[in-house]
Formats: structure tokens, C-alpha cells, sequence
């Protein structure tokens, strides 16, 4: 677990749940999204808010974290009450909650709108980490688009791979477009220009990444399916990790709403392999 401070407060201020997540609604454009879960004030710990931690997910972990920072406020990309989980309140969703309420936190999660925002989103940071510049949409006829195309100085799979270890901390899952059975034998002198983008389980963009004519796609997550569709349309694919991709919106965001309300904000990163 590492706790990152992205906060400069000045004065012991306080905000209502309501008003944070009004400005948040408002700065992602978050009632244009149609998600798999609801974005903004999910959980209302019924306190006013003079600290806050974000994380990426609110797992148990991160709330017990949030505890210790006597944070009255967890803000994160993957929250709770996801399209066909059980509605029950039960269980492990019971114990997450309980502690939340326990302790007055209030639980705050935006989905799509925090990968989609063009400059504090996923995305965008991820493309801003690896020195990538944005040109469009993956998905350029949709009014507000998730995936991007990127366009960077022609490089080598070896050298896209090199920056983003140092990006991310830990080696992508390389699937290489020119693959050969006695692979032993061949050397590729492919250079990757146009890039694909989305970050965590967007593998099965893929496919459009390679009809919008990129060189290669980056996302967090890989099915075995995806291993063939590389392959079979010719486009590298990079498996970066879900949540190592994810981990940069959800601390601009705390980053942004520090400066805006002057309050302290701690990014606190539970680590996560996958």
C-alpha cells in the first residue's frame, strides 16, 4: 500500500458530500454517460468532509486506510451497486459498507466519465505517461467517446514496452502482430506509430483499434480470445494491467478538487496485479 499526498491545503476547511459531487457531476460531464454503475454520492457517511482519501477501487483495504487517515470522504474509479450484482447488502458488500457508515465516510465513484474526461481522464493520462499524442476517437461517431487514437515518434515494440515499465511500474503482457509458429527464426523490424487506447478491461477494443488503422493497442486487461485477434488482424497488443492503467484519473481528480476546495487529499494505491 503507498499513500500519496496530492494535496497543498491552506485553511481547515469542510464541504457537504452534495456540494463535492455536484462539482464533480459537473467537471466529468457525468449525466451524458450511460454506465454500468452510478456515478457520483454513492454511499452518504452524513458528516461534512475535511478529508479525503482516493483510491482506484473500494475494496475493504482502501477503506480501512481511509479509516486510519480519519477520511471523511473515499473517492474512487470502481465503486459499488455494478449492473447484475446481487442488490443485497450483504456479505462482503455489507462488511465495506457498514465500516463506511460506521465511520461517517462518504463513498463517491465515477466510472466511464473519469476513463472518457480529455484531460484528467484515464486515458488521457495514460497517454500523457507514455508521451503519446491524442488525435481522435477510437470510437469517433459516439458524442462522447471512452477509447482514443494516438499517434508518437515511430518506435520499436521493444521501446514501447521499455516506457511503459517506467510509466507503470511493471512490464506489459506483449502479444506481437507479426507472430510466427517458429518464432525462433524470425526477427520483426515493425515500428509502432499509431496507437489504440483504453485503459482496464477494454481488451475487445481491439478490434476496432485495428479497423481505425493502428498499429498497435494498449488496454489493461487480455482474454484468451485476444491472443488470436492480435494475431489473425495484425495489431501488437499490450496488456498493461487493469489497475495500473486506472491509477492516474482518480488522482488528478483528487489533485483538482484539492485546489478547487482546499482540502486534504491522500491518493492511496492498494496494490493490485491484475
Amino acid at each position: 500500500m503507498t499513500a500519496i499526498d496530492t494535496s497543498t491545503p491552506t485553511s481547515n476547511t469542510s464541504i457537504t458530500a452534495e456540494a463535492l459531487t455536484q462539482f464533480c457531476d459537473d467537471y466529468l460531464s457525468a449525466n451524458a454517460f450511460k454506465d454500468y454503475a452510478p456515478n457520483g454520492l454513492q454511499v452518504d457517511g452524513g458528516q461534512s468532509i475535511k478529508r479525503i482519501v482516493t483510491g482506484v477501487t473500494a475494496c475493504e483495504a482502501l477503506i480501512d486506510a481511509a479509516i486510519a487517515e480519519n477520511a471523511d470522504a473515499i473517492m474512487v474509479h470502481h465503486g459499488y451497486f455494478w449492473k447484475g450484482e446481487p442488490a443485497t447488502i450483504t456479505g462482503m458488500k455489507g462488511r465495506r459498507i457498514r465500516k463506511l457508515m460506521q465511520h461517517g465516510i462518504s463513498m463517491i465513484g465515477y466510472h466511464l466519465p473519469l476513463d472518457a474526461h480529455p484531460v484528467i481522464g484515464n486515458n488521457a493520462k495514460l497517454s500523457e505517461a507514455l508521451q503519446l499524442t491524442v488525435t481522435g476517437a477510437l470510437y469517433p461517431n459516439e458524442s462522447h467517446p471512452v477509447g482514443n487514437i494516438t499517434t508518437c515518434t515511430p518506435q520499436s515494440t521493444g521501446d514501447l514496452i521499455a516506457k511503459i515499465t517506467q510509466a507503470l511500474g511493471r512490464s506489459p503482457l506483449h502479444i506481437a502482430a507479426d507472430y510466427h509458429a517458429d518464432s525462433s527464426t524470425k526477427t520483426s523490424n515493425r515500428l509502432i506509430e499509431r496507437i489504440g487506447i483504453c485503459t482496464g478491461g477494454a481488451q475487445d477494443m481491439i478490434e476496432q483499434a485495428a479497423l481505425m488503422g493502428c498499429d498497435a493497442f494498449i488496454s489493461g486487461e487480455i482474454s484468451e480470445r485476444t491472443t488470436h485477434i492480435a494475431r489473425e488482424l495484425g495489431i501488437d497488443y499490450f496488456a498493461c494491467g487493469h489497475h495500473a492503467t486506472e491509477r492516474g484519473g482518480i488522482q488528478a481528480l483528487g489533485h483538482i478538487i484539492s485546489q478547487e476546495f482546499d482540502v486534504p487529499v491522500t491518493f492511496i494505491d492498494i496494490d493490485n496485479p491484475a
